[in-house]
């Protein structure tokens, strides 16, 4: 099959739930204040600076190294990172629910702390099956996702051959694509989450060589909101797991 030219992922800017996430954590409350589904929850102000910060580093790109077509998760902090990252871009832009969050069933909207004291046969079984293969009832494991954005790649390298894509995603996304794209081992992918937090509107790329495949250029960048003058931020997601 043939390989893309260029292959971005942008993490989506700083969210309302990022910065609830991270309180909570911090004063060790069970539950994180949410008032949104997870697919509904906004950016924050600096999530929405954050991203126009990105859309002033991509209208500085070449036209030549510009991207040919943008997918994006449907969860709205997602969306409307790319809707201020791309506006008036004229870059084609779709949605595609296999770039969604992860899905965290019965854990939704707890802290590590909240499993541990109200579900402790799952914290158990979260610690003997290892991060990767750990499945919580109603929700998905990281292989469940790997397996959605397996078959994403697979329609972006026949539908999009040649062409440059930028996607705008979650962090389990961009740590998943560095598996499938270099043909990571899990212990290998699982030293990468212990040695980063993906930061919001962070950018990690691909670009092929003169083989044809898919190089690693540049991973959880975050030099452009800096030079924009955006703050930058590594908030995990609302994860309710320890690393």
């Amino acid at each position: 099959m043939a390989e893309l030219s260029t292959l971005w992922i942008i993490r989506h800017g700083e969210s309302t739930a990022n910065v609830a996430a991270t309180r909570a954590e911090t004063t060790g409350a069970e539950l994180i204040e949410l008032s949104h589904r997870d697919a509904d929850v906004p950016l924050s102000p600096t999530g929405e600076e954050q991203a126009r910060a990105t859309g002033r580093w991509l209208a500085g790109l070449p036209e030549d190294r510009r991207p040919d077509v943008a997918v994006v998760s449907p969860y709205l902090r997602a969306v409307s990172t790319a809707e201020l990252a791309l506006h008036d871009t004229g870059v084609p832009v779709s949605r595609d629910e296999r770039l969604r969050d992860r899905e965290l069933g019965i854990l939704d909207g707890l802290t590590a702390h909240g499993v541990r004291q109200r579900f402790p046969d799952e914290a158990e079984r979260r610690a003997r099956l290892g991060k990767f293969y750990y499945r919580p009832p109603g929700g998905e494991a990281w292989t469940d996702v790997a397996l959605r954005l397996r078959a994403l790649l697979g329609d972006l390298r026949r539908d999009h051959a040649g062409q440059r894509v930028l996607l705008f995603g979650h962090d389990a996304l961009v740590y998943l694509l560095r598996y499938l794209v270099e043909g990571l081992t899990e212990p290998e992918l699982m030293e990468l989450t212990r040695q980063h937090v993906i930061a919001n509107c962070s950018i990690t790329d691909w670009s092929a060589d003169a083989d044809g495949r898919l190089v690693l250029g540049g991973f959880n960048e975050i030099g452009h909101l800096r030079r924009q003058g955006a703050e930058p931020t590594r908030e995990d997601e609302v994860h309710a797991e320890p690393v």
